[in-house]
């Protein structure tokens, strides 16, 4: 099944950040090279990979149409992580009390936010995955150390 969406805007990373506010990701260093990252979404990577996922994603138009009222796109986060030498990503998700909070009248089952939820994770590594790929030219400045196990 394909979405058929047209991309939105990317969204804006913040230029304060902090890796330890997510409780979903782990993050050595401080380098999280988030101006270049913004350029490279802005430059046609964001609209590149959203097009990629769109081509493959579960979700349909009812359910991204709550994703656009929600602005959910604009709370994605992306960064460097030198570490692991990889794009790290914070994909948003609609909360656990999305039903007490009565977010949005077409939220109705577990199985639409479950959807959403899996869809924009999927969405966020086929960006993180690309920028990777494709866009980022600068090789990582960690450095394992010699006495690491070797796993074949």
């Amino acid at each position: 099944m394909a979405l058929q969406v047209s991309p939105p805007d990317p969204p804006r990373l913040e230029s304060s950040f902090d890796a330890d506010d997510y409780d979903d990701v782990e993050v050595m260093g401080d380098d999280y090279r988030r101006e270049e990252l913004q350029e490279y979404l802005a430059d046609g990577a964001w609209a590149e990979a959203f097009d990629e996922w769109a081509a493959h994603s579960e979700l349909d138009e009812d359910q991204w149409q709550v994703v656009a009222d929600l602005n959910m796109v604009q709370q994605f986060d992306f960064f460097w992580d030198d570490f692991a030498d990889r794009v790290g990503y914070h994909a948003p998700g609609i909360p656990e009390d999305w039903k007490e909070r009565d977010l949005h009248p077409e939220l109705d089952s577990w199985a639409t936010v479950s959807a959403i939820n899996a869809g924009l994770t999927e969405l966020g590594r086929t960006v993180s995955d690309l920028l990777k790929e494709e866009y980022i030219e600068w090789e990582s400045a960690f450095e394992a150390p010699d006495d690491l196990p070797e796993f074949d």
